[in-house]
């Protein structure tokens, strides 16, 4: 598998970063993780506007699924070529409604269902192309879900956005990658069920044993390096911070 980041920024775009998008690759096959903020212009340098084979959203908050309205765009109102067919999408119950609200002004109330193949998300094992993935949900004021991707004996764990939860540290488990958030700083915001710390992170990949951890949807308005040095302080393995445009091979 190949993770490249998109966009890793949380709550909202900085000037280095769009909000959180990661596209996953293997034998030919491209999911997104999440289209927030400014995801759709940067992911068009790493693949075509209608090479995308299927699209993962964690939960329903914009800095994590608004592109996708400019994707619509993109998609319902292609000429060249004509229309694109229905691209499968996974996302939380109320994900069509959500995407049709945001838009607001869609010739019909079934148009993004036009162009984009709607699939509700649950805890479940199931398969998105080569992919066998795992979904929980996890701990986040709105319907939000962790997916751990398995593919060729390898296993790729993206939190989304989640405070402490069990759940996360099963599908971390012996994770070659685990792509996890680290909003909040540790000793200064403490907000049960929102977002981990750096900290937090840290000991989830610790308690899971997951053998990388990248760190992600860091706002703007928080220090990156105070986060990768409490997770450092508290995981033994290799961890560094998500940057846009940065490849891993898993």
């Amino acid at each position: 598998m190949k993770l490249t980041v998109v966009g890793c920024s949380g709550s909202f775009p900085s000037a280095e970063s769009a909000c959180s998008s990661y596209l996953v690759e293997a034998d030919g096959f491209r999911l997104l993780l999440d289209m927030g903020n400014g995801a759709l212009g940067e992911l068009q340098r790493h693949c075509g506007l209608y090479d995308l084979d299927a699209i993962f959203l964690s939960h329903l908050h914009a800095d994590h699924c608004i592109d996708m309205c400019a994707y619509f765009v993109a998609r319902y109102y292609r000429h060249d070529g004509g229309r694109c067919d229905p691209i499968p999408v996974y996302g939380p119950e109320g994900t069509e409604q959500r995407l049709t609200t945001a838009y607001a002004d869609t010739p019909t109330a079934s148009s993004m269902s036009e162009v984009f193949d709607f699939h509700t998300v649950k805890p479940s094992t199931f398969e998105i192309g080569p992919f066998t993935v795992h979904t929980e949900r996890v701990a986040h004021p709105v319907e939000a879900y962790a997916i751990r991707i398995e593919h060729g004996g390898k296993t790729l764990t993206y939190s989304g956005d989640t405070g402490i939860s069990t759940a996360l540290d099963e599908l971390a488990r012996d994770a070659d990658l685990f792509l996890c958030e680290a909003a909040f700083t540790h000793g200064k915001e403490d907000i049960p069920d929102l977002h981990l710390n750096g900290r937090e992170a840290g000991q989830t990949a610790a308690r899971a044993g997951a053998r990388r951890l990248v760190l992600t949807h860091i706002p703007p308005w928080t220090d990156p390096q105070v986060n990768l040095a409490d997770a450092r302080a508290v995981y033994d393995g290799p961890v560094e911070l998500a940057a846009p445009r940065q490849a891993y091979e898993i």
